[in-house]
């Protein structure tokens, strides 16, 4: 290698783990972000629910007020100076874990408060001798509260023990499979966005770009010498927080090998490229901030590394799928969950190549260099 180009390397290199921040955001922060939300969504705990009921009810032989009355355990709680009356109802299952049912009784207007704080997703009220419930029909944890409750007032717990369902709880088929590989995506494009794009801005800002091109310092090695750095770097944060997922969740890799480290290189070059576009005539970092997020933060909601994209509308899809982080993130999560091999990549793998070559050459075109 260049003697020149290795130097730069190992000056970028210096410069970003000399930043304690770098070390925490870029390795230790997609650790504690994967073990957190792994934590939450994998293991088995109890469900607590809770339903506000009205008080102050006319018809005390309705349904509901039988069901408080004589299935319910009631509880009074002192709460900022207010007494509520708190019912619980705790219905038992091995299979999928307990659900309990708590009921706060209250006025209408401290229901409604509720319900705008997310503390209860649902109200219900006796109704002409039954009942009858209020809630978002847009909320799913809504509807499905409204689907258990009504089975739990009339008596028909089955639904809460259905033999039935067998849960698949297999590797590979867990939320905790699903999330790592969008995690590894996501900081591909996170710690390239702003470790190239952030850092380029700020040294134009400050002057230090001007400065060394007046050097005898080849202009190509400098950008060259930025990138390969954040992919050497990037490599090893995925590595890192890949491993942690391996030993605490028995996280596993199905597919290729091979596979994966050219959807991994591929998506390194695809969002490196974006960010010397990004980074190409920006002089100010409030500016850059702006342009960064502008780019992040669309992909980060809509490329489904949280949560699945298909719960988008069928005319949005088209589009997302079209994003650099949804094709890196499905790319990746075909070869982690599903046994993808070299073939089944090779496609998104050559989209975000040819993104990343076609952005760093329009960003390298338009440099500004002072």
């Amino acid at each position: 290698m260049n003697h020149q180009l290795f130097q730069l390397i190992t000056i970028h290199l210096k410069e970003l783990y000399r930043e304690p921040g770098v070390i925490f955001w870029g390795i230790v922060f997609p650790v504690l972000m994967a073990w957190g939300i792994g934590v939450a969504f994998t293991g088995q705990g109890n469900i607590v629910r809770k339903v506000a009921v009205l008080e102050n009810q006319t018809d005390k032989n309705s349904v509901l007020q039988h069901f408080l009355a004589n299935d319910a355990i009631r509880l009074s709680v002192s709460k900022d100076e207010d007494k509520i009356v708190q019912y619980e109802k705790i219905i038992p299952n091995k299979k999928f874990g307990d659900t309990k049912y708590i009921f706060l009784s209250t006025t209408w207007e401290k229901a409604i408060i509720l319900l705008k704080r997310g503390t209860v997703a649902v109200i219900v009220e006796s109704y002409n001798n039954d009942f009858r419930y209020h809630f978002d029909p847009t909320n799913p944890e809504a509807q499905l509260v409204q689907l258990q409750l009504t089975a739990l007032i009339n008596g028909q717990t089955e639904l809460f023990n259905d033999d039935k369902i067998q849960p698949l709880t297999n590797i590979g088929m867990r939320y905790i499979d699903f999330l790592v590989p969008g995690l590894i995506a996501m900081g591909i494009m996170m710690s390239s966005m702003w470790s190239i794009s952030y850092s380029v801005i700020e040294k134009r800002m400050k002057k230090l770009l001007r400065r060394m091109v007046a050097t005898p310092m080849k202009k190509s090695y400098f950008l060259a010498s930025i990138l390969i750095a954040r992919i050497f770097l990037n490599c090893i944060e995925s590595i890192l927080l890949f491993l942690f997922s391996y030993f605490y969740f028995d996280i596993s890799v199905e597919g290729s090998f091979w596979g994966l480290m050219i959807i991994f290189l591929s998506g390194n070059i695809a969002f490196a490229g974006i960010a010397i576009l990004v980074a190409s005539r920006t002089a100010n970092t409030e500016v850059g901030n702006g342009l960064i997020n502008a780019v992040v933060t669309p992909m980060m909601i809509f490329s489904g590394i949280f949560f699945s994209y298909h719960n988008f509308p069928d005319w949005i899809i088209v589009i997302i799928q079209k994003l650099p982080l949804t094709m890196l993130a499905d790319g990746m999560r075909s070869i982690f969950i599903e046994g993808a091999d070299v073939v089944r990549i090779i496609s998104k793998s050559l989209a975000l190549s040819g993104l990343g070559v076609v952005t760093f050459l329009i960003g390298l075109k338009f440099y500004k260099w002072y």
